[in-house]
């Protein structure tokens, strides 16, 4: 053992995972908890997902060790710990962009109902009317409407206050219903 912090060295708690003995996920928290917690802090920014991370960690490493016998476990446990935050990580962007796609694509409702029979048509005629628009209009019409953006990110981009940004996508929605409704597309 070591005596300046009395934890057990890295054979001894991989010797209590190959003895399926649960004093080695309690070990290995105590060993090396605060590492695991830093590395999935840095990636995730989230204390509650951080632990759950680390705690899937711990899970993950029971699942693995036996067969596995790492020559490191704090570098064992610090590839885990990092795969699932980066995991975690990425299913927090998807969801955002999901949210945002959701209430982007409300929005554009008002004024564009799709039919998929009509999806090619549909198609033309929006790629029409965004080439009749303003430079400044069509980059936020297509960050907004096809890439999700927030309107505050919108706004900070362009130098704009979100409450500007807002009523160009509304006068812009406007524009297209009528454009649409011309072009014989009915809303």
């Amino acid at each position: 053992m070591n005596s300046t912090h009395n934890y057990p060295t890295d054979p001894e708690i991989i010797d209590l995972y190959f003895a399926r003995n649960e004093q080695a996920i309690a070990k290995t928290d105590q060993k090396y908890g605060k590492t695991c917690m830093n590395v999935s802090m840095n990636i995730v920014e989230s204390r509650p997902d951080a632990e759950e991370c680390v705690n899937d960690t711990y899970l993950k490493t029971w699942q693995a060790i036996p067969p596995a016998r790492p020559n490191s476990l704090c570098a064992f446990l610090c590839r885990i710990v990092r795969n699932l935050s980066l995991n975690r990580l990425r299913e927090m962007r998807a969801a955002k962009r999901s949210r945002n796609l959701t209430v982007s694509l409300e929005e554009l409702e008002e004024c564009v109902t799709v039919d998929l029979r009509h999806a090619d048509r549909l198609a033309d005629l929006l790629s029409d009317f965004l080439e009749s628009q303003e430079e400044l209009d069509r980059k936020l019409f297509m960050g907004r409407y096809w890439h999700a953006v927030p309107v505050k990110t919108l706004a900070d981009e362009y130098g704009m206050t979100p409450n500007a940004v807002s009523l160009r996508l509304g006068r812009t929605r406007e524009r297209l219903r009528a454009f649409l409704e011309e072009g014989g597309y009915h809303v």
